[in-house]
């Protein structure tokens, strides 16, 4: 019998340094998948391209897609703004993708509760836990990207993360690289054989 699928959308949370952001963006290269890039109004790091990394936004303009309703969600995290545009994701997924988002606790939490049947229908989630606390400072600093100040403060905030790991659907702990690849791959082949997600060529379902 031959199936269809309809797409979903999968939130990645964890510390910032566990990976979830090159988890995302590796497994986006795979027929399927799309990466939902999110908007900011942070400054680049170097190296960053606006498009292709984040949606580089002036803090106004920012704001002015919230009054215009225009985010899927959105939140407040280390002094800068982060959020995904609704008709982004919902587009990826009446065409059948996987859509693909690494958001912080808060932003997951709000997309968890949204109403909108489509999104209830398509949402799962994932935690990603990193192997301890002492190994996250290390990748922390180890990126140079940070000052200590930065580093200490994405500490403080990942011992809050970490605690949200049961409202996830899945959690996995950050090991190796290729680890990390195959895990996350596993989970999310698991979900395209959801029996809820599949319908059949004769079936009446659009």
């Amino acid at each position: 019998m031959a199936f269809l699928r309809s797409g979903y959308l999968c939130v990645v949370s964890g510390p910032s340094g566990c990976g979830k952001t090159t988890l995302c963006r590796a497994q986006a290269k795979l027929p399927g998948y799309v990466y939902s890039i999110s908007c900011t109004t942070r400054a680049p790091r170097p190296g960053e391209v606006n498009g292709k990394d984040y949606h580089f936004l002036y803090e106004e303009e920012f704001l002015d897609r919230v009054k215009r309703k225009q985010f899927l969600e959105y939140a407040k995290v280390h002094d800068n703004y982060y959020g995904t545009l609704k008709s982004t994701v919902m587009g990826h997924l009446q065409e059948g993708s996987n859509v693909l988002m690494d958001l912080d606790v808060q932003g997951a939490e709000k997309i968890r509760r949204d109403r909108d049947k489509e999104i209830k229908a398509s949402y799962v989630d994932l935690f990603v836990m990193p192997p301890s606390l002492k190994e996250l400072h290390r990748r922390l600093s180890g990126r140079g990207t940070d000052d200590e100040a930065v580093v200490t403060l994405r500490m403080d905030n990942a011992r809050e993360e970490i605690k949200h790991w049961r409202d996830y659907q899945y959690v996995m702990t950050s090991g190796s690289p290729t680890e990390d690849r195959e895990t996350f791959r596993a989970i999310l082949e698991a979900e395209c054989h959801r029996s809820h997600r599949l319908y059949l060529e004769s079936d009446s379902r659009k």
